[in-house]
């Protein structure tokens, strides 16, 4: 669309009524001279003494005129178009590097070696967040800087502010040779400021819609998924979940907070719809009001299913012959728990609680509740409780804890259980786990040996931390437990925990 100016359009659109009768006289002239030109010849063809042979001829030449230049139309009609940067009156489009379903700005337009910067070499994802005045013209003047140092722009979200400007939120595939702060420097030089940027990978590139509606289905799925799903909306951040009460049951003083939620530059906390608070934190970037809004939405999601864990389950068969049933635990099974804690020795508690074993029961309804991580229950083939498996999520980092009742010790389902945890951990883009017990504790350090993970071990008073990394970790065929009704049944291997 060509842009025109009010005083151009309003010319476009007046009436041209000046100097019509000049135009009258001139045609009116040659209409004049028309009528003597014909009247020349037809005295000239008919008073000469060729006047018959010279008609026919006239028509002939006609004729042939009329039916030449309709064989050549028909002939380069249909030419193919001139190529794109050929030479010619037209020029192709050329890419702005703005994502599909996104208006690019005006002045964007990229040279053609910026069109495939794969083309010219290899290319580095980046993810960058910068502020732009709230006025037309800044996100096409920062298109323009990208395009001229041969940066693509694959997707672009606009989080306007309150109190005016915009954060502009960019995934881009830049040169492999452009340093992070020459592109800052860029940025900079375009007019945007409180610029951010860090590395990229392939899970980026999924548009937003796409990524919300995926995160909201799994949310559906588990209440254990809601941390996991804000991590994932909000980038790099710290999640806590604070209860409603402590272990001693009085009212926890820190998990108040309002229906609406509150947003604080870098901190967002959000009402827990299974009782207390969820607090997201961000130090190096602020929240925008619609990261606020998508952030609630989720948890807003959560409160309406209420409580579900999916109830999908493996049959395991122990090398002597029973069945064991692996499934996901929550809070109704507590009453299970307690009666398995009966039947645990003071050793085993100890081993697991690192605490006086009277506070035990204390902790299984935080243990079990999904919104503080996704527990493995082992259930014999008359329903007792005879094992515990947890994933708890610590901030941004990620616990597993087992407890194996005595008499079920060293059969290898604490290893089954781990190697369980470790896939759904795997599968939540958790960078590490590790694991709190005592050097004395053999069973779990030949269970996360036996992982085959690199491990790293650190020991402080009589307490051993040992972490495993993920990053090197593939993607077990364990079931991840996301099927409702799901059941399996194999055998499983010997292991000595």
């Amino acid at each position: 669309m060509t842009d025109r100016s009010p005083a151009s359009a309003h010319r476009s659109q007046r009436p041209q009524r000046s100097h019509h009768w000049r135009h009258d006289l001139v045609e009116l002239a040659a209409l004049f001279c028309a009528v003597a030109v014909a009247d020349a010849l037809a005295n000239l063809v008919v008073h000469g003494p060729r006047g018959p042979f010279m008609l026919v001829a006239s028509a002939v030449a006609l004729l042939a005129t009329a039916g030449f230049h309709t064989w050549w139309a028909r002939r380069h009609s249909h030419a193919p178009p001139p190529r794109a940067g050929a030479p010619s009156g037209t020029s192709a489009p050329s890419g702005t590097g703005a994502p599909a379903g996104s208006a690019a700005p005006t002045g964007a337009t990229a040279p053609d070696s910026a069109a495939d910067p794969a083309a010219a070499g290899s290319t580095t994802l980046w993810r960058m967040r910068t502020t732009v005045r709230d006025e037309p013209g800044s996100l096409a003047a920062l298109c323009t800087t990208l395009a001229r140092h041969s940066v693509d722009i694959l997707t672009l979200q606009t989080h306007p502010l309150p109190e005016g400007g915009t954060v502009d939120e960019f995934l881009l595939r830049a040169p492999q040779e452009l340093p992070s702060a020459e592109l800052t420097r860029a940025v900079a030089e375009a007019g945007g400021h409180s610029t951010w940027i860090e590395r990229a990978d392939a899970h980026d590139l999924v548009d937003t819609p796409t990524r919300v509606l995926e995160l909201a289905t799994r949310t559906a799925l588990d209440a254990a998924e809601l941390p996991l799903a804000l991590r994932r909306l909000l980038g790099r951040c710290t999640i806590h979940s604070i209860p409603a009460t402590t272990l001693s049951g009085r009212p926890n003083a820190a998990a108040a907070a309002p229906v609406e939620g509150v947003l604080e530059e870098t901190t967002m906390r959000l009402r827990d719809p299974s009782g207390g608070a969820i607090t997201v934190e961000r130090p190096y970037l602020p929240f925008t009001p619609t990261e606020f809004a998508r952030a609630r939405a989720l948890v807003e999601l959560d409160a309406r299913l209420g409580p579900r864990v999916p109830r999908s389950q493996d049959v395991l068969t122990l090398p002597e012959g029973n069945e064991i049933t692996v499934r996901r635990a929550d809070v109704s099974d507590v009453p299970a728990a307690r009666a398995m804690h009966d039947r645990c020795s003071e050793r085993t508690l100890g081993l697991r609680y690192h605490g006086p074993v009277a506070d035990a029961d204390r902790y299984l309804g935080h243990l079990l509740s999904p919104r503080f991580g996704r527990t493995l229950a082992a259930t014999t083939a008359s329903g007792k409780l005879v094992a515990l498996g947890h994933l708890l999520w610590d901030g941004d980092e990620t616990e597993v804890a087992l407890l194996i009742e005595d008499d079920w010790q060293r059969r290898g389902i604490g290893s089954e259980l781990l190697g369980r945890l470790i896939a759904m951990a795997v599968e939540a883009r958790c960078d590490s786990v590790y694991a709190v017990t005592q050097a004395s504790n053999t069973g779990m350090v030949a269970a996360m040996r036996s992982l085959g993970l690199p491990l790293d071990y650190q020991i402080e008073e009589g307490t051993l931390v040992i972490t495993a990394r993920l990053d090197s970790a593939p993607l077990s065929p364990r079931p991840s437990y996301g099927i409702p009704g799901e059941r399996r049944s194999y055998e499983s291997p010997r292991h000595q925990n």
